[in-house]
């Protein structure tokens, strides 16, 4: 019976268009008094009987900033001995320097691997963590390949990389903030600042000194799977935020790593690794933009993209690498390569090394190949196909930044003091300070779609229901890039605070209740979201509420709401994913919609906050919503924009405070 109550339903409301216009018109002019700790809201409303009625009513919102108290480190204040270099570069033989050029996979390299062969890094992809994943297991893990490294020939210290691409979210128990696109919607320098400094300080807490962040691709297609990682669709948006948290994460000694360089937002329908298909004018409008601000602010390294520009491989092209980024731009730190990306150019192994280091290519991440690599780069300069110039370029811009980074002075590795080689566990890794400024981040990156029938904000003293998988699940809210590189749906994932578990705290106390029983409550929050993932497996040109990358329970979840709505019950829905979703005929029956991205550990809190009250909406739309199938990858940068196949535009975000333009 209930099934043939929703079919009646969704079968008469597809055919009502999903804002009616009322026959009665309501105009609200809002004043705002803003002080450093609330906002007042007096409206006044007129109806069409020309009758004016005041109605004074005062709204607190809390506007507090979270602190933090970890200040820049002595990096800030060294400068580069060019000397030292100088001469340090002169003294190391070929092999020496070609192993500085190597970036080789913790599990594919022995302590002793780094030592005869001079190894220049390390890194931890996805999910490569020590048997035990704390803190103090990954600083132990590094501590011993840094020892390896000052005992070789060459006595130069090691570059440990990571994907620390929203927190430390690598290692288990770290403040993981809201992915990139939700920061984007923030669109907050101050907090992003914030935000790469607690990154930085729970990075060195494990004694890792570089992360493969930030990602600075402006994503034109959100079918793309690498959408969360993208701040915006807008470069403007992207390049104002980049140079904030390059600051905050180097001013704490952590090299920061632009990527991918260049026009991987911008591919044909949003392949990952693809093609993208455009005129340099396009290229440089869009996508080389960011890149000013992070060299600019100094960064430290830049990654090349695996896509390719018109057919060129990025990894081999030496116009825009050397050219247009060394050259024109004056990009002065070094260049590092993805992940085996190289293996995608043309020709053999020995080709495709030759191809890539002299198209500017500084250092190799070749995890498992890195051996290979040396012997055949050593061949190549030997034959003449590498110059040695090229070599010594690519290995002193390698010294500089681990100049830079504080890896030559003998203070870093003196652990009495606990200040350079490793910061102290207790002090620096998941505290209520680093969880206070991510439960801020989640409450400025929510973005208000809709809010109709007075839905929001709740009342405390109200019953209400909150549904969905996504509801109860920390692996969800995280998206991908948490622990592993896929990410997990897993409850246990890691600790956090979860969006049912923040609701309850908040109404703690209070006469109202937050139950998983739509039947219990005259309000239900429905969590819709989509399943964690990254990179290649998250490309989706669908994006449905119920496609490929969406959660499983969420076809139920839809069935529920129908059923609510057939009841009277008034629907919040809730939506935590990497990108929009096409709502399609079920965006009628939400009263509300809150867009929450991808909010990390801190989710349940910072939304609880704004979905009480406590705090208002801020957010605003980084990239376009679009209507339907036809509108994905429509965005402000279409030549052919077309409203029609937009449902909502860029940068749209409601408030308590404002009129609903939507109804």
């Amino acid at each position: 019976m209930k099934k043939l109550l929703v079919g009646i339903i969704l079968f008469l409301t597809t055919f009502s268009t999903a804002c009616a216009v009322t026959s009665a018109t309501t105009t609200t002019s809002t004043t705002d008094t803003t002080t450093s700790s609330e906002t007042t809201q007096t409206t006044t409303q007129t109806t069409t009987s020309n009758t004016t009625t005041t109605n004074t009513t005062t709204t607190s919102f809390l506007t507090d900033t979270a602190p933090v108290n970890y200040e820049g480190s002595y990096c800030d204040e060294l400068v580069v001995d060019y000397d030292y270099i100088d001469n340090l570069l002169a003294s190391l033989t070929l092999e020496e320097k070609v192993g500085q050029m190597m970036q080789a996979e913790k599990n594919g390299v022995s302590n002793n691997d780094v030592t005869n062969y001079n190894l220049g890094s390390i890194l931890s992809g996805g999910g490569s963590a020590p048997s035990t994943n704390d803190a103090y297991n990954w600083y132990l893990m590094y501590k011993g390949f840094q020892d390896a490294a000052r005992n070789s020939s060459s006595e130069i210290p090691i570059i440990y990389g990571l994907d620390a691409v929203h927190g430390n979210n690598n290692v288990y128990r770290a403040t993981m903030f809201p992915h990139n696109i939700g920061l984007g919607a923030a669109n907050d320098p101050d907090l992003m600042e914030r935000i790469g400094l607690i990154t930085a300080r729970e990075i060195r807490v494990t004694g890792m000194n570089y992360t493969f962040a930030p990602m600075i691709g402006v994503v034109q297609d959100i079918s793309w799977g690498r959408t969360y990682e993208s701040l915006s669709e807008s470069a403007d948006l992207v390049a104002g935020l980049t140079g904030a948290y390059i600051d905050g994460l180097q001013n704490y000694c952590i090299g920061a790593s632009a990527k991918h360089f260049v026009a991987d937002g911008g591919t044909d329908g949003g392949h990952d690794q693809g093609n993208a298909i455009m005129t340099e004018e396009e290229v440089r409008a869009i996508h080389l933009v960011p890149y000013y601000d992070a060299i600019e602010a100094g960064v430290y390294t830049i990654m090349i993209s695996y896509s390719s520009i018109n057919g060129e491989k990025m990894h081999a092209s030496e116009y825009w690498i050397q050219d247009v980024l060394k050259d024109e731009m004056g990009f002065d730190g070094f260049v590092i390569s993805d992940y085996e990306a190289i293996h995608q150019l043309p020709g053999d192994y020995y080709a495709q090394l030759v191809s890539s280091i002299n198209a500017g290519v500084d250092m190799l991440m070749e995890p498992w190949s890195w051996k290979d690599a040396i012997t055949n780069i050593i061949a190549a300069v030997g034959a003449g196909d590498i110059s040695m110039n090229r070599i010594d370029d690519a290995v002193r811009r390698i010294l500089i930044i681990k100049y830079k980074m504080g890896l030559f002075s003998e203070d870093f590795y003196d652990e009495s003091t606990q200040t350079y080689y490793r910061l102290s566990y207790s002090e620096g890794f998941s505290t209520d300070e680093n969880k206070a400024v991510a439960r801020e981040a989640v409450r400025e990156s929510l973005v208000l779609l809709k809010n109709e029938n007075n839905a929001l904000p709740l009342s405390k003293d109200q019953d209400v229901a909150v549904i969905g998988e996504g509801a109860v699940n920390i692996g969800i809210q995280c998206g991908g890039w948490t622990i592993g590189w896929q990410g997990d749906d897993n409850r246990s994932l890691t600790p956090g605070t979860t969006i049912l578990a923040g609701m309850r705290e908040a109404v703690s106390g209070t006469n109202g209740t937050v139950v998983q029983d739509i039947y219990e409550a005259d309000t239900v929050v429905v969590v819709l979201s989509e399943n964690p993932y990254a990179e290649y497996y998250g490309d989706n040109d669908t994006l449905t509420l119920t496609g490929p990358t969406a959660t499983s329970t969420n076809a139920d979840v839809l069935e529920q709401v129908l059923y609510a709505k057939s009841e009277g019950k008034k629907v919040v829905a809730l939506i935590l994913a990497g990108r929009p979703l096409i709502l399609g005929q079920y965006e009628q029956f939400f009263d509300a919609i809150v867009m929450a991205w991808l909010p990390g550990t801190e989710a349940g809190h910072g939304i609880a906050d704004v979905l009480y009250g406590d705090y208002d909406f801020t957010g605003k739309l980084p990239v376009t919503w679009p209507k339907n199938s036809t509108g994905i990858g429509m965005n402000i940068n279409s030549v052919n924009y077309n409203p029609d196949v937009v449902l909502y535009p860029f940068g749209t975000g409601l408030s308590y405070k404002e009129e609903n333009p939507w109804t």
